[in-house]
């Protein structure tokens, strides 16, 4: 007969059943303990001392059980290493049972069995079967959502030809995306100068720095004494100012002046950046320093330079003439709830749409300021609900709005139409409707930028579109149809560039991620 073979007891085993033997022991000591500091009761003195005794049989009893008596109320101090070791011990148990509720199972689980309770939770597996096929909705990094195929089987010419152009958009190679670092935190805003001589990109990081860059220029090859090394690249020339105390959230260039640069930000300040002199002056601020006014973006009319509206997370919108004192802007309250972003019409600058935490895409006519004192505010055209927070609302110049949003959804508007509406015209809920909803990953965290849609604002080739980030680590180009044109990548992108803009006019794209680093197709 074969000899019996031992069994094997893995070592959280062995010292599994050592913690028992451990704590059995020990809880037996403390029982003896007890037994011996808690006094026993005297028996009970008779009532009747003089009663003559009677002679029973004795009566057959259960043995009395031991019952649990508090030391302190016996008025018997603890032993202190006893009550420290005995906490100990129940620690311990305690701990042992949290590690067995977190042991991993390895085995396969079946859903039916492990449903948690509760009415709240009493779908099961019924409630999955509207899941089944939609695969991973989560960021996959450097995973295409649109390929070469997506092109190639493009079946319209005009479509197709538009797809090969802008896919044919290069990563700048004269240095890599992780030596163009344009600011030293996270980037929240972007925004490309108008001139067309040359890429020149600004980008404002959250704690109010602003970086500028000139992709133009050329690297220079550094000479060393080694004569046996190979001469290395200077870095880019990039220049960084502290313009404010807080995020920059937004930059406009003036339709008038080529050498002005607004920027806005979460300090409650519009600053005016003088390209020519190098000086940045203050042009809006709340006349009280003690005013908190967060203003989370900035438009010029086209029709008038001196004019610039603002939005605030305090969910209102103002209007200053740069020519008067900050005091005399009109602010209007819109909503109790934040506004996130919002531009205007460019050829109709008396519409603006609004984005809002409070879920809807609003239109609102400049040209009729309605109500008295608190309630005063433009006239409300419009307004469509999304399922969840709308990030932005961004117009191109031939009526379209686009927005993203929580509920993972670029929607585009289309209002061709836009500059025969009369002054506070209703528009109704079919107008109001989206024309397109593409399904897109906006579900950014704390280190990356919401993600915004940004308009070509006068296209040369007269083909409306826009750039918004990835969270997969792409640009995407999309069509005022919704068409996609282009995916956007390249070597040594390792974080999502999540700010993206396009060039007012030529075909070039920009992207910055939390890293502070540029991306630029050209």
């Amino acid at each position: 007969m074969a000899p019996k073979k031992e069994t094997v007891i893995s070592a959280f085993e062995r010292k599994r059943l050592e913690n028992i033997a451990n704590n059995n022991a020990l809880l037996s000591e403390i029982s003896t303990t007890a037994s011996k500091i808690i006094p026993k009761p005297a028996p009970p003195k008779s009532k009747r001392a003089s009663a003559p005794r009677v002679k029973r049989e004795p009566v057959q009893r259960e043995p009395v059980r031991a019952t649990r008596q508090s030391s302190r109320l016996a008025g018997i101090g603890a032993d202190p290493g006893t009550l420290k070791r005995k906490a100990e011990v129940e620690a311990e148990v305690e701990s042992e049972k949290a590690r067995a509720k977190k042991a991993r199972v390895s085995g396969d689980l079946n859903l039916g069995d492990i449903q948690v309770e509760g009415r709240k939770w009493d779908g099961g597996l019924d409630g999955l079967a509207a899941l089944k096929g939609l695969g991973v909705r989560g960021a996959q990094p450097g995973v295409r959502t649109f390929t070469d195929e997506d092109v190639k089987g493009t079946a319209d010419k005009g479509l197709k030809d538009l797809r090969l152009r802008m896919g044919g958009l290069k990563l700048y190679e004269k240095w890599p995306v992780a030596a163009i670092k344009l600011v030293p935190q996270r980037i929240y805003s972007m925004g490309f100068h108008p001139t067309e001589s040359k890429p020149i990109i600004f980008a404002g990081d959250k704690e109010g720095a602003m970086g500028v860059f000139d992709a133009s220029q050329e690297p220079v090859k550094v000479e060393d004494d080694d004569e046996d090394e190979e001469p290395e690249l200077s870095d880019p020339v990039i220049s960084a100012f502290k313009i404010h105390s807080r995020t920059i959230t937004s930059f406009h260039f003036s339709p008038g002046d080529a050498n002005a640069v607004y920027s806005a930000s979460y300090d409650s300040s519009i600053r005016k950046l003088d390209l020519d002199k190098g000086i940045s002056t203050q042009v809006f601020a709340p006349a009280d320093a003690d005013e908190d006014l967060p203003i989370s973006a900035i438009d010029m009319p086209t029709s008038d330079p001196n004019m610039i509206i603002f939005s605030t997370l305090q969910g209102t919108l103002g209007r200053h003439d740069l020519r008067t004192k900050a005091a005399t802007a009109e602010i209007w309250g819109l909503t109790d709830q934040k506004i996130g972003g919002f531009s205007l019409h460019p050829l109709q600058p008396h519409l603006v749409a609004t984005a809002s935490l409070d879920r809807t895409l609003k239109i609102w006519d400049l040209r009729k300021i309605q109500g008295k004192g608190d309630a005063r505010a433009p006239a409300l055209l419009g307004s469509h609900d999304s399922r969840l927070s709308v990030s932005h609302a961004s117009w191109s110049s031939a009526g379209h709005v686009a927005t993203s949003s929580y509920d993972d959804r670029i929607k585009i508007y289309s209002f061709p139409d836009a500059g025969q509406w009369s002054a506070g015209a209703a528009l109704s809920e079919k107008q109001m409707a989206p024309a397109r909803q593409i399904p897109h990953n906006n579900q950014t965290g704390r280190w990356v930028t919401i993600l915004k849609p940004q308009w070509q604002r006068s296209p040369r080739d007269g083909l409306q579109k826009f750039v918004v980030g990835n969270m997969n680590r792409f640009v995407d180009v999309f069509a005022a149809d919704g068409e996609q044109l282009a995916q956007l990548d390249g070597d040594g992108i390792t974080a999502v560039p999540a700010v993206a803009h396009f060039h007012p006019t030529m075909d070039w794209v920009a992207g910055g991620n939390g890293s502070g680093k540029l991306s630029l197709w050209l």
